[in-house]
């Protein structure tokens, strides 16, 4: 059966909105600037970052690898003509832990893409998205 989510958008002032999420959240988006809000494009990149996010980690945890921190950096370039979508996506994954195996994560990451991460999936359409990792090994 398929999940559905209700979002509510409330305009405040400017090209400002109130966003209530269907788990009673708030999000501040703004169009102009980004000192009362997030843009929406913002908001893409932040999907994105936390459903691959979620998705790695989970994946690694039940490959047993001990990962001891995980850090994301998104990068987006966006078309220079409207409606200005993302054409490359640039996702860096440093994880950091006691003894990681390199094909664990690549393994992860590739399922997080491919699989699990609906976020990936639909902005996969139109932009190219590279996954690149490194792992760091923690200290004692």
């Amino acid at each position: 059966m398929a999940s559905e989510m209700t979002i509510q958008a409330n305009y405040e002032i400017g090209a400002q909105f109130d966003i209530e999420t269907s788990s009673k959240r708030h999000i501040a988006i703004n169009g102009e600037d980004n000192q009362t809000g997030d843009s929406p494009m913002e908001m893409l990149l932040v999907a994105l970052a936390g459903c691959m996010g979620i998705s790695v980690i989970s994946i690694l945890q039940k490959k047993r690898q001990d990962v001891t921190a995980y850090q994301l950096h998104v990068h987006g370039v966006r078309a220079t003509e409207h409606p200005k979508v993302f054409v490359e996506i640039t996702i860096e994954h440093t994880v950091t832990g006691h003894h990681v195996q390199p094909a664990a994560v690549a393994r992860s990451i590739e399922l997080g893409e491919t699989r699990y991460c609906g976020a990936s999936a639909m902005l996969g359409k139109t932009a190219q998205i590279t996954n690149t990792f490194q792992i760091i090994e923690a200290g004692e």
